[in-house]
């Protein structure tokens, strides 16, 4: 066998990208190797162990580990089936024996939109057909919402009451995931290979792989992208602001579609660092651990590195070891009084106010969490901004306690960003929330406020593609002469029948509150029309009240448009999910 190249030490490269370019020339000889007649046994372990992946993902970054573990399970002898949950019910289970679940949780403790029809199955007797199987569960979530991973673990929970067998423990992360998931994998499939039978063939065991060390611009390795234009949607008159952003994308390779997001890694309000810098009586110069090891000084870690607004539980028993109120607060019993507390006071203020708390730079940035990258549902196509994306995006700033406070996004993306300050970017795909690939169908778009965004995409794009489906979008606001973006847009669309309907809600313009979710009850017969019509439907903004009031309102509509009981329509909706013609974009 001829020996396989590498790149040298001393290469004008980074050690990623040269450890990914290794990777991918062993991967280029082995394929040459296959086509050149070599045997299995010197070409490279073959897929021959079945291995279903489960994944419940409701912006996309479930999925994407789930396909990453995939590739990763081929190369080490598996033979990766990659689905997403609510499909395992149909499975022939007594042809699998090893499963992963891979999850996220959203809202208040939710399952995903995609795992809770496999959620509503473990809960029958027929899921009793899983006890065989060997599994484990990845949980995804954030530590800063009271019902942590709640997904994953009622999940790995169901399994094993239903006497599947765990092979390896669950692993629970937090916003920044990277880590505990590829130490997850690799147990996992440690744990995977010591449940093969013995009559089956063992899997390799590959290290070093390439898919850990990707060259292309991703979540650990954004796009230093330049901002084109930042323009105010809203009046000045408005309560609030919202503003669009076009990003070019020129000599990234980065590519999306509509119904993708954008994560883009800010950086903290410098005001903000140096108001913490005085509170910690340090100059900024003193070498802390960053995010990821290496060392920084404190200034730098403050701005780029951690998460300076909310205080996480560490941090909270840290200083209520000076303050008797807050480690009161702290009780298991008075999680709803800790909450009334925290809101509206970040990590400044439990500085300030206990001054007795004193910590070194390095054990101060141990109480952090790191600053991960925010998402925004893309408000463009590709096919209509070429070389650009488009955010629609609400600035976030009020005041406190006394003191004024800032999104770390919204205000690094509408302030920060002037002149030749990048911003890092990465494309974040979201399978789940495509348009029909039947252009004839007509949608129905549900998107109050800056959930607008990505519909604004939707309907660029059957503009720019030809598509003849009948277009119907619901927005809603405060106002409509202060909060109605991209009127300018959706108004000629209308006017020229592009879009066919246009349903507003502004709450303000008149004594009683008026939402989106009141108009789709009011023109229920016309929605159920629609739908009958084999019309796809789609949510985007907040999980915590706006998609919930709009699921009962579609749940409502449907009974009193079609005439169905409260039964019949919830399980006319099971079906349109089933369907792939009721998808959320929610956050």
């Amino acid at each position: 066998m001829p020996k396989v190249p590498s790149i040298p030490e001393n290469a004008p490269f980074t050690a990623a990208q040269r450890i990914w370019l290794n990777g991918f020339l062993a991967g280029l000889f082995a394929q040459n190797d296959v086509e050149s007649g070599l045997g299995a046994s010197e070409a490279g372990p073959q897929s021959s162990v079945p291995l279903l992946i489960l994944f419940g993902s409701q912006t996309g970054t479930a999925e994407g580990l789930a396909r990453r573990v995939a590739t990763e399970a081929t190369k080490r002898g598996f033979k990766p089936q990659v689905m997403e949950a609510n499909a395992a019910p149909k499975l022939e289970w007594k042809a699998e024996n090893r499963m992963l679940v891979i999850t996220s949780t959203y809202g208040d403790g939710d399952m995903p939109d995609n795992a809770q029809g496999f959620w509503d199955w473990l809960q029958t007797e027929d899921a009793k057909k899983l006890a065989h199987i060997s599994y484990t569960v990845l949980a995804l979530g954030d530590t800063h919402y009271e019902q942590f991973c709640a997904a994953g673990k009622k999940i790995d929970a169901q399994l094993e009451q239903l006497g599947a067998r765990r092979i390896h423990p669950r692993v629970d992360c937090d916003t920044d995931y990277a880590a505990p998931a590829k130490s997850w994998t690799e147990g996992a499939f440690t744990a995977l290979g010591a449940a093969v039978s013995s009559g089956e063939p063992s899997p390799a065991q590959v290290t070093g792989t390439a898919e850990s060390f990707p060259i292309e611009f991703s979540r650990t390795n954004p796009f230093p992208a330049r901002l084109v234009a930042n323009r105010k949607l809203t009046a000045d008159s408005s309560g609030k602001e919202v503003r669009h952003f076009e990003i070019s994308l020129q000599g990234s390779g980065l590519v999306y579609e509509v119904g993708d997001a954008l994560g883009v890694q800010p950086t903290n309000c410098p005001s903000l660092v140096e108001e913490l810098l005085q509170a910690l009586h340090c100059d900024g110069e003193e070498a802390v651990p960053g995010s990821r090891g290496e060392e920084v000084p404190l200034r730098k870690a403050l701005s780029a590195h951690y998460d300076i607004i909310r205080p996480g539980q560490e941090l909270l028993q840290r200083v209520a070891e000076h303050c008797a109120d807050l480690r009161a607060l702290l009780a298991a019993e008075r999680k709803e009084d800790l909450k009334q507390f925290l809101r509206g006071r970040e990590i400044i203020d439990l500085l300030a106010g206990n001054p007795g708390v004193q910590l070194t730079p390095a054990e101060f940035t141990t109480l952090l969490k790191p600053l991960t990258p925010r998402l925004y549902s893309i408000s463009s196509s590709p096919k209509v901004h070429i070389g650009q994306v488009h955010l629609t995006v609400g600035i976030v700033r009020h005041d406190s306690h006394g003191r004024a406070r800032k999104g770390v996004c919204s205000t690094f993306l509408a302030d920060r960003t002037i002149g030749t300050c990048p911003v890092p970017v990465h494309v974040q795909k979201s399978h789940g929330f495509r348009l029909p690939t039947n252009t004839d169908a007509a949608i129905i778009m549900i998107g109050p406020g800056t959930g607008v965004a990505p519909f604004r995409a939707f309907l660029h794009e059957r503009q720019a593609t030809g598509a003849k489906g009948r277009n119907w979008l619901f927005f809603g606001e405060q106002r409509a002469a202060t909060d109605f973006y991209y009127r300018e847009e959706f108004e000629p669309m209308l006017k020229c029948g592009h879009l066919t309907k246009l349903s507003t809600a502004f709450s303000r313009d008149q004594a009683d509150k008026i939402y989106v979710q009141h108009r789709m009850i009011e023109q229920a017969s016309e929605l159920w029309s629609w739908l009958q019509d084999s019309a796809h439907l789609y949510v985007c903004g907040d999980a915590s009240r706006m998609a919930r009031d709009v699921d009962a309102a579609l749940h409502a509509a449907i009974e009193s448009g079609g005439g169905l009981s409260k039964e019949a329509a919830a399980e006319y909706v099971r079906k349109l999910k089933s369907e792939k013609r009721y998808q959320r974009d929610v956050y």
